[in-house]
């Protein structure tokens, strides 16, 4: 299929709604040349090991444009868990030295700038080149030291994707003249909902609840509409609270959330989110319904301190071809909105 009619269809597959894959603190490195196609699957033992029991994701990144083989690699450590988000940085002499990086041997220095993530992982899909690398090239004219392109971050079907750190916000189909639009959103500690996928700091159930609420009139603001608590009432029925507004208690401490947390069906772990994730087993009856239409009205005054929303999930098979590379059918996880309460 054209990379033009990907990106063009309305298909329910390329809703990028609550689609941000569940993983915190990614290690970043820059390599010169290009990114291998299954980069950086391809780490040395002990460190993938390490990765994996610290619920890290490893990408690699590096400048727009051509790099020269001697530029000096760098390291950046990114803490995503909501209420300690944070980056730490330094220079890489061997892929090794990360493990004395995510050992603490290797503290780095603390950043203050955001980064700026866009995938341009060609060799992995084209969809992220073709439409990643004009996104690419627009926020570089206007951050130049900010902006990073990088290795497969999930979601070709969505490209161009762009990430922000380190609150590891999701944005996808994002067009190059809405990129700089966007990071300068994020300047502003405002959500954009038209490209907005989701916080990768978040279950997908919780980043569905989110964009519910947003769809009724609740702030955009990236410190509102942090998870209180987590229940699942039945089989892929959700119920999630929501504090409304910046200023509201912190959550409680998380419990062991279940092990259908995480809605991609990928080996991606539970984030580190202050939540509490409850399952109930009585189901309950309400009636679902479908989470129709994408514009979202003015922000309305708050008069209550939390929103429960409650959402069910779905898996749905598709026979077309989602994205260059991949061949059909393909299988995504959806959320349709049953009811929205302000408590």
């Amino acid at each position: 299929m054209a990379l033009t009619a990907l990106h063009r269809s309305k298909s329910p597959e390329r809703d990028p709604r609550s689609t941000a894959p569940p993983r915190a603190i990614p290690p970043r490195t820059t390599p010169p040349d290009a990114l291998p196609p299954s980069s950086p699957d391809d780490l040395p033992t002990e460190l993938a090991q390490l990765c994996t029991k610290l619920r890290c994701r490893p990408v690699l990144i590096r400048r727009h444009g051509r790099a020269t083989a001697d530029t000096p690699r760098r390291w950046f450590l990114v803490d995503s868990r909501p209420g300690q988000e944070s980056i730490r940085t330094g220079e890489l002499p061997t892929d090794e030295h990360l493990l004395s990086v995510l050992t603490g041997a290797d503290p780095g220095t603390p950043s203050t700038d955001p980064i700026y993530l866009i995938c341009t992982h060609g060799r992995h899909d084209a969809c992220c080149a073709v439409r990643g690398r004009p996104a690419a090239a627009a926020l570089t004219a206007a951050y130049p030291d900010r902006t990073w392109e990088c290795s497969h971050i999930g979601g070709d079907r969505f490209a161009a994707n762009l990430v922000f750190l380190p609150h590891s916000l999701f944005y996808g189909h994002v067009p190059a003249e809405q990129a700089v639009p966007l990071a300068q959103a994020y300047d502003q500690r405002l959500i954009n909902p038209t490209y907005y996928r989701g916080s990768g700091a978040l279950p997908p159930p919780v980043q569905a609840a989110q964009h519910f609420a947003r769809q009724t009139g609740h702030s955009s603001s990236l410190d509102a509409l942090r998870p209180i608590a987590v229940r699942e009432e039945s089989p892929d029925h959700w119920s999630i609270t929501l504090a409304t507004g910046a200023d509201d208690p912190t959550p409680a401490a998380p419990e062991t959330p279940s092990a259908s947390d995480s809605a991609q069906p990928s080996d991606a772990p539970a984030p580190d989110a202050a939540i509490s994730t409850q399952r109930r087993d009585p189901p309950l009856t309400n009636a679902s319904s479908s989470a129709a239409g994408t514009s979202k009205p003015p922000d309305r005054p708050q008069a209550s301190s939390t929103v429960t929303v409650n959402a069910r999930s779905e898996m749905v098979t598709v026979d077309g071809q989602m994205t260059c590379a991949a061949r059909p059918p393909g299988r995504f996880r959806r959320f349709r909105l049953v009811s929205v309460v302000d408590d």
